[in-house]
């Protein structure tokens, strides 16, 4: 995920201050991508060093507000049409893959825990869903609904593994 460009966004909607600009971005994302302070003035530095954005103005208690400048606009456009690669391989995956190449002999206690694993991330994400209430949380929804699809995707990837596993 792009601090950068999460910045560029909220800048692009109006001025803002760096602690807003936290404020704002954990709204947007909820829990799932949480980002510490630092992270908001250092990424500021670097889009202000490179005239993504301009520094506005202070207030009186030495806050500093931000504005994307049309470079950042620019840049922003750009990203949000740049096609999002995708990662084949996952560490499931990947561990998988060096159980086999080992012939390690606890592969379906390894499927057993990750079937867990998902089954509770699955439980997690339906009570979220099911506390959303309001269209304020549009972004939320569409974070738990993708990560549900990927879990119950992963569940049936499980099931052809174990029925190719039982063949072999």
């Amino acid at each position: 995920m792009s601090v950068k460009h999460a910045i560029l966004g909220l800048l692009y909607q109006q001025p803002r201050y760096g602690y807003e600009l936290k404020l704002e971005f954990e709204r947007m994302l909820y829990q799932f991508h949480p980002l510490n302070q630092g992270q908001i003035y250092s990424t500021l530095e670097r889009l202000v060093r490179d005239s993504l954005v301009e520094l506005l103005g202070q207030d009186q208690q030495g806050r500093k507000q931000y504005i994307i400048t049309e470079l950042g606009k620019s840049e922003l456009h750009d990203w949000l049409l740049t096609p999002v690669p995708r990662s084949v391989l996952d560490n499931f995956l990947f561990k998988l893959i060096c159980a086999r190449e080992i012939h390690f002999s606890n592969i379906q206690d390894m499927i057993a825990q990750y079937r867990s694993s998902l089954i509770q991330n699955i439980l997690h994400f339906r009570t979220l869903q099911n506390g959303l209430h309001t269209k304020k949380e549009k972004n939320i929804q569409l974070i738990i609904e993708a990560a549900l699809l990927h879990l119950e995707a992963d569940i049936e990837w499980l099931n052809l593994l174990e029925e190719e596993l039982k063949d072999s």
